[in-house]
């Protein structure tokens, strides 16, 4: 069973660390555990501890894709994937390819705090070109941090979210790009085209703001340490985006939540029910709250489509498209037997043209394909400045019979299909699907009922 980091008892860890230290900062080698950070800073760990980045090493899935694409390729990946998923494990030597990470000292694998704490370069736009100190020191993103009997500590615009150098930071281990040159996630370079990239201090959202949400909380308590609250001086550390973990793990519901509230701000829909052409529904998304794409990152592997429901006097169904179960396979539109799915994803194929999702196969992959794009302008007078997607579905003679209207986008990590191929080489020993979430966009959830508006929306009526 995987277990992840170790919870220590706070008050006893900080005594031990503290005591510890002395007038010397703690060597390097105490500093690369996160567990010696959570000694004095307690909730950050705790946050971290559930998080992606803890998880990154130990993921299942991402030790079978890593074991198979190896197997495949020969040994040619190399280092590709634990660059991101174990950087201080390959840095440190403890692994070159990722197939002894079962083995490798916990606090090595996933991103940790010194992963992050430590850098102090950022030499390229992807596939984690950061570079570390690897020293005593912990940057982070306050000018004037009080000092710390347990490491040195400097100011570094890579780790404060009001700097755009921040996301530069950020950015640079969330774009790939494949050894076979597919530019495989862009979350990165979206969000260079977009308004939240500006160049104005005053107009800019960087990845922190949105993904490490403030909060007006102490940085750091322990024995000796006199540290002011700061409003929104802390920043969440659950780096919340669609994914969680998938076998036994910390903080599983804390990241749910996380996401289930991040979710909601993303989209900006809207609902009509319309006489035209003998009847039609229409249901319009913006992507408003996310600076990228909607879905974003592994877009190869999510799988979001919209489920819209028409239902009669005795709520009998209608009409309906995009209706999957939890436990039932995402496909495509003809074998689910819907020919009204509206899908969101980009389709990758590999070198023959076939469909694929094992990324060292892949060929090309068709972006933007159907991802909701992000706002890239402010002008009104630029064609890019409407930018909301709408698709409509006929029904023709049941307008009189609707008595209600609901919507709503649905997002899944992660592909059944996917787990079911790895799980058919032997890679992966685990059956994992049941343990996929399917996450609803909270804010694009709408119902429709007659003797109101033709259109709602979260704002309306009326809706624009």
């Amino acid at each position: 069973m995987t277990r992840g980091p170790v919870l220590a008892p706070v008050a006893l860890a900080a005594l031990a660390v503290l005591a510890a230290c002395g007038d010397d900062p703690l060597p390097v080698e105490e500093l690369m555990k996160p567990e010696t950070c959570q000694a004095c800073h307690p909730d950050h760990f705790r946050e971290w501890s559930g998080s992606m980045h803890a998880y990154a090493g130990d993921d299942p899935v991402f030790l079978a894709m890593n074991a198979k694409g190896q197997e495949e390729t020969g040994g040619a990946l190399g280092g590709f994937c634990v660059q991101c998923h174990a950087p201080l494990a390959l840095q440190l030597g403890l692994t070159t390819d990722g197939l002894n990470l079962p083995d490798v000292p916990q606090w090595a694998k996933g991103v940790g705090c010194y992963s992050c704490h430590n850098v102090v370069e950022v030499t390229g736009t992807h596939n984690n070109p950061l570079r570390l100190a690897m020293d005593q020191t912990m940057r982070g993103g306050l000018r004037d941090a009080v000092e710390s009997p347990a490491h040195r500590t400097a100011y570094s615009s890579l780790l404060d979210a009001e700097s755009q150098g921040s996301s530069a930071m950020c950015g640079s281990c969330h774009d790939i790009v494949t050894p076979a040159g597919v530019h495989l996630e862009r979350t990165f370079s979206e969000w260079q085209e977009t308004i939240f990239a500006h160049a104005s201090p005053l107009r800019h959202v960087s990845c922190a703001a949105c993904h490490m949400v403030p909060s007006t909380d102490v940085i750091a308590e322990g024995p000796g340490l006199d540290v002011p609250l700061r409003p929104y001086g802390r920043r969440e550390h659950t780096f919340a985006g669609l994914d969680v973990a998938l076998t036994p793990w910390p903080e599983v519901e804390g990241q749910l939540a996380a996401i289930r509230r991040d979710l909601q701000a993303v989209l900006l829909p809207r609902l009509c029910v319309v006489p035209a052409d003998a009847g039609r529904i229409d249901y319009r998304l913006d992507n408003v709250g996310a600076g990228h794409m909607f879905p974003s990152g592994a877009t190869a592997d999510r799988r979001a489509w919209i489920e819209l429901v028409a239902y009669g006097e005795n709520d009998e169904v209608l009409f309906s498209t995009g209706v999957i179960p939890p436990g039932q396979p995402y496909t495509d539109p003809e074998a689910l037997g819907d020919p009204n799915l509206w899908m969101l994803g980009t389709p990758t194929r590999d070198a023959q043209g076939q469909p694929t999702e094992l990324f060292w196969r892949i060929a090309t992959i068709d972006h933007p394909g159907t991802l909701l794009p992000p706002a890239v302008t402010t002008d009104p007078q630029d064609p890019r400045y409407y930018h909301a997607v709408e698709r409509s579905f006929g029904v023709p003679g049941l307008l009189p019979s609707i008595r209600r209207v609901t919507a709503r986008v649905l997002v899944r990590p992660i592909p059944f299909a996917l787990l079911a191929e790895l799980m058919a080489s032997g890679h992966l020993t685990l059956d994992l699907r049941d343990q996929v979430p399917t996450h609803v966009v909270g804010g694009s959830v709408l119902e429709w009922r007659p003797g109101g508006d033709a259109c709602v929306c979260p704002q309306g009526p009326p809706c624009p």
